[in-house]
């Protein structure tokens, strides 16, 4: 069996999600929270200093696909030749097994009713038939996500297998390869302490600036905080998602 893999280069990624409207388009996704592919964002540090992180999260076809063992109705199954986990919608009975064993919420549901059939990403399997390139590849303007097989795409970019704050699949070896963000350069000198200085320095016809101790309480925005992968119900995925993911 031949592997393919997806490639992601976080640098390049700025949240078009051309990639995620493309595939919604191609498989006739409708709106609400089936995502077959979703753009996860998490922040990181504190401001002045804060960073916004972005994953493309998809089913990234595991060479040892814990899902297609854990469904007890063989709906799962892995093809040999792209090495594509794929679904026979027939065979599903939505007992969820295949979501609970996958480490990175790649199966989908309409709802949180018990039995509700699921749905993933298949690798575009009918395009890379016509010789194609998964939709989602073709349609990112900043050439952030690549494809081909295993061998190559970490011949041409590592074998890093996951981001800072990814569960931990090495168990389930994803066929996806990861460039994470650089690290960040100071093109112009910053003195973060004089700038929080001069900020509370607002005058005398002005009240004094608030500081972070004085906020007692904030609403939790889910997702935001940490990376969050699985999602506890239709609520929490919609949630975590924009606005233009449908």
């Amino acid at each position: 069996m031949t592997q393919y893999a997806f490639f992601f280069d976080q640098n390049r990624c700025y949240n078009c999600h051309a990639c995620v409207v493309a595939c919604r388009d191609w498989n006739d996704i409708q709106p609400g929270p089936v995502k077959w592919l979703r753009l996860l964002q998490w922040e990181k540090g504190v401001w002045p200093t804060l960073r916004m992180n972005t994953l493309f999260a998809t089913c990234y076809h595991c060479e040892n696909p814990v899902c297609v063992d854990a469904c007890t109705h063989h709906a799962l199954f892995k093809e040999d030749k792209y090495g594509a986990v794929l679904l026979d919608e027939d065979l599903c009975e939505g007992d969820r097994n295949c979501w609970k064993a996958c480490p990175y919420g790649a199966p989908q549901y309409e709802d949180d009713a018990a039995g509700t059939p699921m749905s993933k990403c298949d690798m575009c399997y009918d395009r890379l038939e016509q010789g194609e390139l998964p939709v989602c590849v073709m349609s990112c303007p900043g050439r952030a996500l690549d494809f081909g097989t295993l061998e190559d795409m970490e011949a041409k970019y590592g074998t890093l297998k996951a981001l800072p704050d990814m569960p931990d699949g090495a168990f389930v070896k994803p066929a996806v390869v990861f460039k994470p963000v650089n690290p960040r350069k100071e093109v112009v000198p910053y003195d973060v302490d004089r700038a929080m200085e001069l900020l509370r320095d607002r005058g005398e016809d002005l009240p004094p600036q608030f500081e972070y101790e004085d906020v007692e309480s904030a609403e939790e925005r889910i997702g935001y905080g940490k990376l969050v992968m699985k999602a506890a119900s239709v609520e929490e995925a919609l949630a975590l998602s924009k606005n233009e993911e449908g």
